[in-house]
């Protein structure tokens, strides 16, 4: 056993010794391009979604210096064909970046890597023949071993993180990558398959990625791999009944990433850490990523700050995610910084719209405290007219509620209303301040129909319940007689707050000076 040549199985043993779910499929879904020429596979997933579990699951299963049928026998890929025939079959090269880099400079590390395989090689096989380059020695070592190698890359992309500010050394690695992975005639000869992982996607070279062989699995376009991408609501609604856990505030804290054909993806890392705390908190605050969001939403680009306020009011935003370069520093507009917070999770994206929105509270609480620390003029504004837009409300000030929302209205300029959805967009960006006090519902079932928008305040909050309805082409007054006829105070009048029934309306028919928001706010009487 080595540390780059065929690690062993005890990484993933220990997995299995606790808290487990049975990600095992995706070695089925690897065993599919194992000597065709898909045989390169790049996923990429933010922090602490399970990407070292995985490497070390692949790491056991391929290993051919173990006996891994009593960690997998059990499992789903145990009723995969070709389980037994690629079980332990393999040498194993496995390179966890981020420990290399530990290891040696991030300026050293390539022939860091490239002695210590290269020792351990023929610490292996001493009748290696030594040729000049890497990738000869590896072609080298399969003949001597009688089988080709797995490649694991862990944390691929680190020393591309690390070498933000130069381009000379993360060309440097990326030509060291170029040099196994862009020949195919070498690198069919030598590897059997390879499975890369990071944070970002394959970095781009112009507008090309830089090792354009191989297939990549974003978190854009997952693919396949969407189940394993984070806990599937099957998963955590098994794991919920297992431990004793409460599903309904699981899914309200961590869920809400989507895939095409997979609604709910939650976060495996809060939720984890939930089940073994038996604590709902905010976990993400504990990883790395979270230090980083407050620099990428403070960027000077014309519309973010506005974008970012109307994603912490739960609005939807359209990104277009083809001209990012898959790294940390080249910006060129909004949209590459959308497209690089949905790869570092803090967007989740709808490939079928096009467009990203904030997944769950747990991430919407760190931009809303994110928010307060942007230095922007136009950002600050923001967030204080929307504090003032909740004050006001609570307050039952009619004309000043009307008045903000009209602004926020002109300011989202060309947003034209043409049905109730379209002010419920704006109601939202004016509102998107919420999250310190409230907790939002959309189409809440309430009485006989469902309440546009609430708010219900947070745990010991002293603060009311706001039921908001929303008229299009038609009076106030009709909202809040909806509110009143189809009783949708019934569904929180047990919450322990007060209740404000709050009607906003927009006749779009009106004459063009009396095209105004209007606003009604009344006390509801239990």
């Amino acid at each position: 056993m080595g540390n780059y040549l065929n690690p062993g199985n005890s990484g993933f043993s220990g997995i299995r010794n606790d808290i487990y779910v049975d990600k095992s499929g995706l070695i089925g879904l690897i065993n599919q391009t194992i000597d065709t020429p898909r045989r390169l596979t790049c996923i990429s997933r933010p922090r602490r979604f399970g990407k070292s579990f995985a490497a070390k699951m692949l790491c056991a299963y391929y290993d051919k210096t173990c006996d891994s049928a009593g960690l997998f026998d059990d499992l789903k890929i145990a009723e995969d064909k070709g389980y037994r025939e690629h079980l332990n079959r393999y040498d194993v090269i496995y390179l966890d970046m981020t420990e290399a880099i530990g290891g040696a400079s991030v300026e050293e590390v390539v022939p860091y890597i490239q002695r210590n395989v290269v020792r351990e090689l023929t610490e292996q096989y001493p009748g290696v023949k030594s040729a000049e380059g890497f990738a000869a020695m590896l072609a080298n070592a399969v003949e001597a071993a009688g089988n080709k190698f797995i490649m694991i890359i862990d944390e691929w992309d680190a020393p591309i993180r690390e070498a933000y500010g130069s381009p000379g050394l993360q060309r440097k690695y990326l030509e060291f990558l170029r040099a196994l992975f862009k020949n195919s005639g070498m690198t069919s000869k030598i590897f059997a398959a390879v499975y890369m992982t990071g944070i970002l996607p394959v970095k781009k070279d112009g507008s090309q990625s830089a090792i354009s062989d191989f297939l990549e699995y974003t978190m854009v376009k997952p693919r396949q791999f969407g189940p394993y991408v984070g806990f599937t609501e099957g998963e955590v609604r098994g794991l919920c009944e297992m431990y004793g856990n409460d599903f309904t505030m699981m899914k309200k804290r961590y869920d809400g990433y989507s895939f095409r054909n997979l609604d709910s993806v939650y976060n495996p890392n809060s939720v984890m850490k939930a089940i073994i705390n038996d604590d709902f908190d905010s976990y993400w605050t504990q990883t790395s990523a979270a230090e980083s969001l407050m620099g990428y939403i403070n960027l000077d680009f014309d519309g973010l700050g506005r974008t970012v306020t109307g994603l912490i009011g739960g609005v939807e935003t359209e990104v277009d995610t083809k001209g990012f370069a898959n790294d940390l520093t080249t910006f060129r507009d909004r949209d590459d910084v959308l497209t690089l917070l949905i790869h570092l999770g803090y967007l989740t994206y709808n490939e079928e719209t096009r467009s990203a929105h904030i997944p769950n509270q747990e991430i919407r609480q760190e931009f809303a405290r994110a928010i307060r620390q942007v230095k922007r003029d136009d950002t600050i504004r923001r967030v204080r007219e929307s504090e003032q837009l909740i004050a006001d409300t609570v307050q039952g000030n009619e004309e000043a509620v009307a008045r903000q929302i009209e602004k926020v209205h002109e300011e989202e300029s060309p947003l034209y209303y043409n049905n109730e959805q379209a002010l419920r967009s704006v109601i939202k960006r004016a509102y998107f301040s919420y999250g310190d006090e409230y907790v939002m519902f959309e189409e809440l079932p309430a009485g006989s129909g469902y309440a546009d928008v609430v708010y219900l305040p947070k745990k010991n909050s002293p603060l009311p319940v706001l039921v908001i309805e929303l008229k299009w082409k038609k009076s106030v007054d009709s909202a809040l007689d909806q509110i009143r006829d189809r009783r949708y105070p019934e569904a929180v009048k047990d919450y322990g707050s007060d209740i404000l029934l709050v009607g906003i309306s927009y006749d779009k028919d009106a004459p063009a000076g009396e095209r105004k928001h209007r606003c009604r706010i009344e006390k509801y009487d239990m």
